[in-house]
């Protein structure tokens, strides 16, 4: 891919600094999908942070603090936004990770803005103005996640509204297409399209094999795909990579089936930087 994007980094004093586009490797987003209790939240952040430095290979901690599209009303949610960037502040603190979450309501970009690196705009709600709006005035970087409804080059209306409003520090994610019922695929045409509109693009491997509603009342998933996708968005040279991770993806609480196991993380991630390696020449 020629397509160059540009450079955004992410970190302060406290934290490493991650980069994203550009001409280096690519970045880094990793975490359990949910937060369940600030032990599981430290334990994660501890052991990223040391798969982060072993590798030297900066990453950015991702967990949500409320996770509103659940398939069910009796889904687990999350801890709420007062518990949940409390515990994200403490790994942040600790552990020395910039930090990503979600945000769904326009309030909470301010309040999550407060304590986080990174707002991250829910695929459901990547047109959803002024929510867009609301985490442009926070400063922070900005990732959206392209609508599973949406081709690659129309996210050009979402870098725009957030232009709009001043703000130029934006990232676009990968997670899949629709596909029929259950099911999504992955269409590397729009990473090549995304990378033309000149924000970093980022493959998320873990919900690209998500099954919308494919085990009842919640979403199923298929992680020996995470593998082979994360190699072809390594091979076309994505700007970052996003993976959840659990201890125990089995007993998760959301998103296990699509989640890698904590102890298989840093041989996948061995993998994929040789192969970025090779791939740069």
């Amino acid at each position: 891919m020629t397509e160059k994007t540009t450079a955004i980094s992410v970190g302060t004093e406290s934290t490493i600094t991650v980069r994203f586009g550009g001409d280096g490797p690519f970045g880094l987003i990793a975490g359990p999908c949910v937060l369940e209790d600030r032990d599981h939240s430290m334990r994660h952040g501890e052991a990223l942070a040391k798969i982060s430095r072993t590798l030297a290979l900066p990453l950015v901690f991702k967990a949500s603090f409320d996770k509103a599209n659940r398939s069910s009303i009796h889904s687990y949610r999350g801890p709420g936004i007062e518990d949940g960037l409390s515990w994200l502040a403490d790994v942040r603190k600790e552990c020395g990770l910039p930090i990503l979450t979600d945000i769904h309501e326009a309030e909470q970009a301010r309040i999550a803005g407060e304590v986080v690196d990174i707002l991250q705009i829910p695929a459901f709600l990547c047109r959803q103005t002024d929510l867009l709006l609301a985490a442009a005035k926070t400063g922070k970087v900005v990732n959206v996640k392209k609508g599973q409804f949406l081709a690659g080059a129309d996210m050009r209306h979402a870098i725009e509204k957030l232009s709009e409003a001043g703000h130029d520090k934006v990232l676009l994610t990968e997670r899949g297409t629709c596909f029929g019922y259950h099911d999504l695929v992955v269409d590397f045409r729009g990473i090549v399209e995304m990378k033309k509109l000149g924000a970093p693009v980022i493959f998320d491997a873990t919900h690209s094999v998500q099954r919308p509603g494919g085990a009842g009342d919640k979403s199923g998933g298929n992680r020996e795909m995470v593998r082979p996708l994360a190699r072809a968005a390594v091979g076309l040279g994505v700007d970052g990579l996003f993976f959840e991770v659990h201890e125990n993806p089995d007993r998760a609480p959301s998103d296990g089936p699509n989640m890698i196991p904590l102890d298989k993380f840093e041989a996948l991630l061995r993998e994929l930087l040789d192969l970025a390696d090779r791939a740069r020449g």
